[in-house]
């Protein structure tokens, strides 16, 4: 089966740091873009950064730009967000997809992972 599984999420103070996951099983994830996208309640999905299939090229969202940062290890098939310095409004389900392109539509969903940033 082919999956996408995020984990790391939690509860995390403002200006902690949190490790976010993805992991896919049953497909070779360094042939593909990956993305991160979160969710706050009551608003809309947005994406907050992508990678590409090598890892030499990375984008963000305005919103994290110099707090998180996107990488993978494709011997471990697994793509990984580090949050740094995190805020509230960084609350949210934060999900990982296969993307065509980083502005380009979702391949593959992962299920989410929940993330507070509360003190």
């Amino acid at each position: 089966q082919l999956q996408l599984v995020e984990s790391g999420g939690g509860l995390v103070q403002p200006g902690r740091s949190l490790r976010l996951s993805c992991k896919a099983s049953g497909f070779t994830l360094h042939y593909y873009i990956i993305a991160w996208f979160r969710q706050a309640p009551g608003k809309e999905r947005e994406g907050v950064s992508c990678i590409s299939s090598s890892g030499g090229t990375t984008h963000y969202a305005d919103s994290v730009k110099g707090r998180f940062t996107i990488s993978r290890d494709n011997a471990k098939n697994t793509v990984y967000l580090q949050m740094n310095n995190p805020k509230p409004d960084d609350t949210g389900v934060y999900y990982c997809a296969v993307v065509n392109g980083c502005l380009g539509s979702v391949k593959r969903w992962g299920q989410g992972t929940q993330v507070t940033v509360s003190s």
